[in-house]
């Protein structure tokens, strides 16, 4: 055991994963810590990280599977047969647990992938730290408590008594949950994952995976198109409109959709940004809801470092704070449904009616919570749409809210008179 090493939430879903299934897929932004995590429970390990070794997995593909069960292999996808070659191998000799692969991209080439891997090959995505993970949230409120009795009293912490401010919260947000920039001086914690976006697009060996997904592309546009995903962050922002405003603002004279689209697909590839999907019940009623996904980061610091905002340009804008809170929110909810077996959505009809983030759990219960910078009118204003969406559902005949909650930024910690839970970031966990 690393004694460096940070417990991980999805430590839980690995293990479970572990013990149903013949292999394991950990993918996930580069440097958020997957080999790590899986080191923690692989008894043996490949690495393809150096040439020699990359090409001595593609002369003898067999020679990367051996080893103790369960087996890691690191940043499997630079060597694609070895996904055929698991599968063959779990065909014939089928064990739980018996590989665990890990990869910062999604394969460059597919056309080597013979087998989808159904039945024998599980998924997971691990993100940077949550705010309960980096040591930033006390944890008072646990969501799997929440499912289990959604009408339990939670401790009142008045606005006083939370240590955490409104500039906290900001530094976290450019921060990110990073490892290396969470174990950092926090004076220097920023610059950390400053560091690391300057890094990002940075091609030092042509055979490296980001060099390969990065061929023929043009880094100057990708940036750019980056940078759009950051302006429309937590938006449900059309891709033409975000076109539009690239052409408009003269930094490109021609960028057609498709080229976009390209563009688009390598920064989710690289888990840089993906699309919340929406939320609908069974709506054979009148309420139409909108499909639209809402824009998102993996760590919401790459949007701010982007954009080149550190922390105290954020307290000058508080409307964007509340776009860039919002999405680092949805990255710890994310992490703490994913160990309850649940999904992260967002729910928009077409009056207009929003909630932020659905918690969706397997037997179809699910919560709903909006995501508020703390301030009595932002709060009142949470609490107003919560429940007017829980009247929507009751009208239309439709399952209502286990329950529902406000999460801020920072304050006190309730719950109000008409039963929604008003809970700050550094209160909740898992």
């Amino acid at each position: 055991m690393n004694e460096k090493y940070i417990k991980r939430l999805a430590e839980s879903v690995l293990i479970r994963k572990l013990h149903s299934s013949g292999c394991v897929l950990v993918s996930g932004p580069k440097f958020c810590g997957k080999t790590t995590m899986c080191k923690e429970y692989a008894k043996s390990s490949f690495a393809l990280k150096d040439t020699n070794t990359i090409a001595l997995a593609k002369a003898d593909v067999k020679s990367a599977l051996m080893g103790e069960t369960p087996h890691l292999i690191d940043e499997w996808q630079k060597v694609t047969e070895i996904w055929n070659y698991i599968k063959n191998d779990l065909d014939e000799d089928y064990q739980f647990g018996k590989y665990i692969l890990t990869g910062s991209v999604t394969p460059i080439d597919s056309s080597k992938i013979q087998h989808s891997g159904a039945g024998r090959i599980t998924r997971m995505i691990l993100k940077p730290f949550s705010l309960f993970e980096s040591g930033e949230s006390n944890g008072a409120i646990s969501l799997k408590e929440m499912f289990e009795n959604p009408n339990k009293d939670i401790p009142t912490v008045f606005e006083q008594d939370n240590n955490v401010s409104l500039q906290d919260i900001c530094h976290c947000i450019c921060r990110g949950g990073w490892p290396m920039a969470v174990m950092a001086d926090k004076k220097y914690a920023v610059d950390v994952t400053k560091n690391y976006y300057d890094g990002l697009f940075v091609v030092e060996d042509e055979n490296d995976d980001f060099a390969l997904f990065l061929k023929n592309k043009d880094i100057e546009l990708l940036q750019i198109i980056l940078k759009s995903f950051a302006r429309n962050i937590s938006t449900q922002t059309k891709k033409t409109k975000m076109i539009a405003g690239i052409l408009e603002s003269g930094i490109r004279s021609t960028l057609d959709e498709d080229t976009f689209n390209s563009y688009e697909k390598v920064l989710k590839n690289l888990f840089i940004i993906y699309d919340m999907p929406a939320w609908n019940q069974n709506l054979r009623t009148s309420v139409a809801v909108r499909s639209a996904p809402t824009h998102h980061f993996y760590d919401t610091s790459i949007a701010t470092a982007a954009l080149g905002i550190r922390p105290a340009d954020l307290l000058k804008d508080l409307k964007s704070l509340g776009l860039f809170f919002e999405d680092m929110v949805v990255r710890d909810l994310s992490i703490y449904s994913e160990t309850n077996n649940g999904e992260l959505k967002h729910y928009r009809d077409s009056n207009g009616q929003e909630v932020d983030a659905i918690i969706e759990i397997e037997n179809g219960t699910y919560a709903a919570i909006e995501i508020k910078i703390a301030s009595e009118e932002n709060i009142n204003d949470g609490i107003k749409s919560l429940c007017s969406f829980e009247k929507k559902m009751l009208d239309n005949n439709l399952q209502t809210p286990l329950f529902k909650m406000v999460v801020t930024s920072h304050g006190a910690c309730y719950k109000s008179e008409e039963g929604v839970y008003v809970v700050p970031i550094n209160f909740l966990k898992n």
